[in-house]
């Protein structure tokens, strides 16, 4: 089986040779109704036999099985050599060739990590209550290298014309770094529009990461391209993934 490819597109960042990636659409797949059709998650109520196809579909073009992981809006990074798939946790990280990283996203930003040197990889689940909690600063720790040794790419998510939050989550950013107020615009009442990206990068650049890519498309106002939770509510989810060698991405 090979997947459509439309099914997933290459991150466009200057990676390190030997640093692969992939984010997955939602065409291409075997899915129907809501999850309609390249879902990929276990949990959101599509058919085991449909996920198991897509999941099929994407391995054909990855050196081996993605680490799982099961998602909970936390902080916890685990390196994903030693971890057996649905472990607890929003971010995985490695140094080996062929071991796949991989989030599962709908709206949630999606942020790869590697080494300029090529020699580790991450991948981060990071919607507002994660980059509020710190996934990025544990990830970053997780890797064990200064952020100008790093570069990062942020894939698509919630955009900052249509993500409106309450006072809460704005707090939740501000009372840790007060700079972070720059991520929202004052909406209707007390909401406010929040904008992931830019708090991805505030974040990251107080890491000292410079080189930082990404940061386009809106996940709800794309329903041709991209599941979103906040659009639809049930709906299928795409994925993010990163690997060292072991393959060309998109063969």
């Amino acid at each position: 089986m090979t997947a459509s490819k439309a099914s997933f597109f290459v991150p466009d960042w200057p990676a390190p040779a030997g640093v692969h990636a992939l984010m997955t659409l939602r065409t291409g797949g075997t899915s129907s109704g809501p999850w309609d059709s390249f879902n990929l998650a276990t949990h959101c109520g599509d058919s085991a036999s449909a996920v198991d196809r897509n999941r099929a579909l994407l391995r054909s073009h990855l050196p081996s099985e993605p680490r799982w992981l099961r998602q909970v809006h936390g902080i916890q990074v685990v390196c994903a050599d030693v971890t057996a798939d649905g472990v607890e946790a929003d971010a995985s990280h490695t140094r080996e060739v062929g071991t796949v990283c991989a989030v599962l996203v709908a709206d949630c930003m999606p942020v790869l990590l590697c080494a300029r040197s090529g020699e580790s990889v991450a991948a981060a689940h990071a919607g507002w209550r994660g980059l509020a909690g710190g996934v990025i600063e544990a990830t970053v720790a997780a890797l064990g290298l200064p952020g100008h040794e790093l570069m990062a790419w942020l894939g698509p998510a919630i955009g900052p014309q249509v993500f409106q939050v309450g006072p809460e989550v704005r707090a939740a950013f501000v009372q840790v770094a007060a700079e972070d107020a720059g991520g929202f615009r004052v909406d209707a009442g007390d909401r406010w529009l929040c904008d992931l990206a830019w708090l991805a990068r505030a974040r990251l650049a107080r890491l000292g990461v410079t080189a930082i890519h990404g940061g386009q498309g809106c996940t709800v106002s794309e329903p041709a391209r991209f599941f979103s939770f906040r659009r639809d509510r049930t709906c299928g989810r795409m994925a993010a993934l990163i690997w060292r060698g072991g393959g060309a991405q998109g063969a």
